[in-house]
């Protein structure tokens, strides 16, 4: 474990021009995330918290601050190199399951695993892999199923293994559960920290749910774009 933060935002503002109106989303936001540990964003609908999730993930340049990952400037990065590193060392779970509908379970999982030569290596270490975190999630019996041959709650546990399959140092979880009813919810998330805190993997999750939040080990409430 590395002495400073894995993941740290300075400062981090975002807004957006409607015309001539311009409409703040981030106002200066400070975070700190410690390697293994399990951080919520919570906050209620419009504060911000996706859009600081997609900052945090290199995935949308802020207007000003810094955002580091390992010390290192995220967005001094060109967009190659920052696309690189997310593919070697983060993790993204969304709301939608963003499975491609002409691939199969199997496909789908280990098709990250094309972009980039690493862990997962070649395309058969790369199937062997998505096979073993099917397993771990309970849907070795849906190999070659279409996405849309399953539940909701399937489908966020191929999205979930797909994004561990290139073992990334952090999952990003944009309100994993905010499609399910809550007992489907509570089954991807007991599979969500099993695969993160089990393999002392990083989690930042965005929710608005309390009883979602509460199931990290810390958490920070998003107001009007602030930490409150």
């Amino acid at each position: 474990m590395s002495d400073g933060p894995i993941l740290a935002a300075s400062g981090v503002c975002m807004h957006f021009m409607m015309g001539r109106q311009r409409i703040e989303v981030l106002g200066g936001v400070d975070v700190r995330v410690e390697e293994g540990e399990s951080l919520c964003i919570r906050g209620a609908s419009g504060a911000g918290k996706s859009t600081l999730l997609h900052i945090l993930g290199g995935l949308e340049r802020p207007s000003s601050g810094i955002v580091a990952f390992r010390g290192e400037n995220l967005y001094r990065l060109g967009e190659t190199r920052r696309a690189g590193l997310r593919a070697r060392t983060l993790g993204f779970v969304f709301q939608a399951y963003h499975l491609l509908p002409e691939l199969d379970v199997l496909e789908n999982v280990a098709l990250p695993t094309r972009s980039r030569r690493g862990r997962a290596g070649s395309v058969k270490e790369g199937r062997l892999r998505a096979r073993a975190l099917l397993d771990r999630v309970g849907l070795s019996h849906r190999l070659e199923h279409r996405p849309m041959e399953l539940s909701g709650g399937e489908q966020q546990r191929v999205a979930l293994a797909r994004s561990l399959i290139n073992d990334p140092a952090v999952v990003f979880a944009d309100e994993p559960t905010g499609n399910l009813d809550s007992k489907t919810g509570a089954e991807v998330l007991d599979h969500l920290f099993a695969l993160t805190r089990g393999e002392r993997r990083t989690l930042v999750m965005v929710t608005h749910n309390e009883a979602v939040a509460e199931r990290c080990e810390r958490s920070l409430e998003l107001r009007d774009g602030v930490v409150a």
